[in-house]
């Protein structure tokens, strides 16, 4: 019998959430069922909700930074659960993973230096490369279809090497598990790109948020442990946010085995003058990853079977909707070009006859013309409720 209840449906609205009490400050109809950004309708680890109260009735919320156990638990985790034996003096500290890139950009790159992505990617990396005055170079993913029309994405690896001498990119942004397109990318591809950026010298900032979130049958692979060289041109980006629900808690653990990049983007760190930890991130981040593993695996078994609940609805009800198997994450990313529909029209039928918050391809990059991001991070009730409306409103 599962220990936690992942179909109980929790009142988020009025809560000061993004996902569910901000749709006009974004210029979205007041009534839609959000399934967008990426934070789960469940409730976190209960142990650490426990620690929370117990912290919050001490009753005094002064300075607070992490002790070496904090650091320790950290450490267990990524070696058991991702075979990375890290090391503390490794790890840095940072509110948030955009954050973070946004630090490691200006302290690793001058303006104007070339810094690579791979669209369709998380609209963050787009943003925060073009907001620090640096040239975003893109090297797109290749959609390729089976005779039955089902989608996966690869790299362009030629073209990637191309982008890298034509323009001296200093930088590539990995996102590793892949959002959105789900991608877990093998041994093999990461040590083609590694090799790559190791003959250019480029650095790697490998985004691995997603890491703990991968369906069977995959690995995630630590991209800076594939080779012992990687790990001396690699920051790598982790935070307990997606794995435990802890977005708003806002503490991300950058692991930078370099010590001149770490002095480096400490430097531009103390430059903004953000100092100590959340003290309640703190205590959140340390007891989920100390505590927090069978929760975690029976919430994969959740979100596995609200995939395969998602699968056969397309294939049932919503044929032309094409389903992009994800291999990680809880974010599916679902091609819609067989219907027929210009993008304009596709969103105004999800936001004003599904009443659906969805996120549109596009802001992905131009590659996601006629895709669509759905989180199904939710309740079994809320999913389904969410595809019948879709069905309806495409239908209709």
């Amino acid at each position: 019998m599962p220990k936690y209840n992942f179909d109980e449906i929790i009142q988020r609205t009025k809560t000061n959430s993004v996902k569910y009490d901000f749709a006009a400050e974004r210029g979205k109809p007041l009534d839609l069922l959000p399934l967008w950004v990426a934070d789960m309708d469940f409730m976190t680890v209960p142990t650490v909700t426990e620690q929370l109260i117990k912290k919050a009735e001490h009753g005094i919320y002064g300075y607070s930074d992490p002790k070496p156990d904090y650091y320790e638990t950290i450490i267990k985790w990524m070696k058991k659960r991702h075979g990375w034996e890290t090391k503390k003096e490794w790890y840095f500290y940072t509110p948030g993973v955009i954050f973070a890139i946004g630090l490691i950009i200006r302290a690793l790159t001058k303006e104007n230096d070339a810094v690579l992505i791979q669209r369709p990617v998380y609209y963050p990396f787009t943003s925060i490369i073009e907001k620090n005055n640096r040239i975003l170079i893109n090297n797109p993913l290749v959609y390729q279809k089976d005779s039955a029309g089902n989608g996966t994405y690869v790299m362009d690896v030629v073209d990637f090497e191309k982008k890298i001498e034509e323009n001296q990119v200093k930088l590539f942004i990995l996102c590793n598990p892949h959002n959105p397109v789900g991608r877990v990318w093998t041994i093999e591809e990461l040590e083609t790109l590694g090799d790559i950026c190791q003959k250019h010298g480029v650095t790697v900032i490998s985004d691995e948020i997603h890491e703990d979130f991968i369906y069977e049958g995959n690995t995630h692979q630590v991209f800076a442990n594939l080779k012992p060289e990687y790990k001396d041109f690699t920051i790598t980006c982790t935070s307990p946010s997606k794995t435990f629900n802890l977005a708003g808690l806002q503490v991300s653990n950058i692991i930078i085995p370099n010590k001149s990049f770490k002095a480096a983007i400490k430097q531009e760190f103390n430059k903004s003058g953000y100092d100590n930890m959340n003290l309640f991130g703190l205590v959140a981040t340390q007891t989920a990853y100390a505590t927090g593993e069978e929760w975690l695996e029976e919430l994969k078994t959740y979100l596995a079977d609200n995939l395969n609940y998602l699968r056969e609805f397309l294939q049932k009800r919503l044929p032309k909707i094409k389903l992009i198997e994800p291999q990680g994450t809880y974010l599916v990313w679902i091609d819609c070009s067989e219907l027929g529909l210009t993008d304009e029209k596709l969103n105004e039928i999800i936001l004003h006859k599904a009443k659906l918050w969805l996120d549109a391809g596009t802001i992905f990059g131009e590659e996601g013309v006629h895709f669509q991001r759905i989180n199904i991070a939710t309740n079994r009730a809320t999913l389904e409720k969410a595809l019948f409306a879709l069905e309806e409103a495409i239908n209709s």
